[in-house]
């Protein structure tokens, strides 16, 4: 299994793990899909990498301090940080 085969995003909170698989595009470009849910982690043009909700078509989270344009072909594996409603969490990004 190779670095880009999947991804745990660890909360700092209270240390939940959500995985991610790659499920890339047709075209071939690397996305990943938590195993459990329809969310992604993606790129998006203008965001660069980001964490989307696909049954509420949202934004939930992305880098924090990784720009876009310093972005690569890979999603950063640094704290990501997210929302949801009211509430917002860290995670930690880590390729498994």
């Amino acid at each position: 299994m190779g670095k880009e085969s999947a991804i745990e995003m660890r909360r700092m909170k209270d240390g939940a793990v959500y995985r991610f698989v790659a499920a890339p595009t047709a075209e071939g470009a690397p996305r990943y899909r938590r195993e459990d849910k329809d969310v992604w982690i993606m790129r998006d043009p203008a965001f660069g990498w980001i964490v989307w909700d696909g049954e509420n078509k949202a934004l939930m989270g992305r880098p924090w301090d990784v720009a876009p344009s310093e972005q690569g072909d890979l999603p950063p594996a640094c704290e990501w940080v997210s929302k949801r409603g009211g509430d917002s969490f860290v995670y930690q990004l880590v390729f498994v």
